[in-house]
């Protein structure tokens, strides 16, 4: 685990991304995508139709600056990096990256049903952390994961969810901090999702790891958060299909 202070500066980062003077190249381009029209791929930053191809099913990460990759290229990205991965694996999936800076869960809400209309087989939400910051109100932050893990499924029916779980800054609190990390994961075992512990792990208060404004992955950072998604997605991307799990495995119900 970090050490509690860190969790300041891992929070900040998905918040303050919009606001700062880093570019955001990836989350501009989902922004972009958000209005209707084609979204980057994440190996490469090229456009595509969401639709894939016959042999190929989508994994969307839905997230804020810490999916989009904010101050890299979008390559450098943990999607783009788990891109790399399914390719070096011959695995039939692509992997799209709907991160956007600085948005809270109800913005993740909001745009929900333009992401699926992708028809993803796997969905990875990364969401929550800018609510958090902003010492938003926790029931209406689990709230809103909630309506996207049963909205999700309402609308696909057998999609794979996977929730990233993540920390808020002692700053507001010890309760406060508790309560929000329960959300994550009181939700996966509720809605039976599988759940990455902490996105951040291993990177969060590392200098080395993060850019200079302290609170944005390095490349090197992001290839660490790649791993720490893999470890619970690439098991799922394996299996071939967005199929339900039995209960108790960590998948959809």
């Amino acid at each position: 685990m970090i050490a509690a202070g860190a969790a300041l500066f891992l929070l900040a980062g998905c918040g303050r991304g919009a606001r700062s003077g880093i570019r955001d190249r990836g989350a501009g381009a989902s922004a972009e995508a958000a209005s209707g029209q084609a979204t980057p791929t994440a190996e490469s930053g090229a456009r595509y139709a969401l639709t894939p191809g016959p042999d190929t099913q989508s994994v969307v990460f839905l997230g804020t600056s810490l999916t989009a990759g904010l101050g890299l290229d979008p390559a450098q990205s943990y999607p783009a990096l788990i891109q790399r991965k399914l390719d070096s694996l011959r695995l039939p999936w692509r992997a799209v990256n709907a991160g956007v800076s600085g948005e809270t869960s109800a913005g993740a809400l909001r745009r929900l049903d333009w992401v699926l209309g992708s028809r993803p087989a796997v969905l990875v939400v990364e969401t929550g952390a800018n609510d958090g910051l902003r010492g938003m109100d926790l029931d209406s932050t689990r709230a809103n994961i909630e309506a996207i893990v049963r909205r999700a499924r309402e609308a696909m029916p057998g999609i794979r969810i996977v929730l990233a779980g993540m920390a808020v800054p002692t700053n507001l609190g010890a309760r406060y901090e508790a309560e929000f990390r329960r959300i994550f994961t009181e939700v996966a075992a509720r809605e039976r999702v599988a759940l990455i512990p902490f996105l951040l792990q291993g990177v969060g208060g590392v200098d080395s790891l993060n850019q200079a404004d302290g609170i944005h992955p390095t490349a090197a950072g992001q290839r660490i958060v790649a791993g720490n998604v893999w470890r619970v997605l690439g098991p799922m991307l394996k299996a071939g299909t967005g199929a339900q799990g039995p209960a108790g495995t960590g998948g959809s119900r």
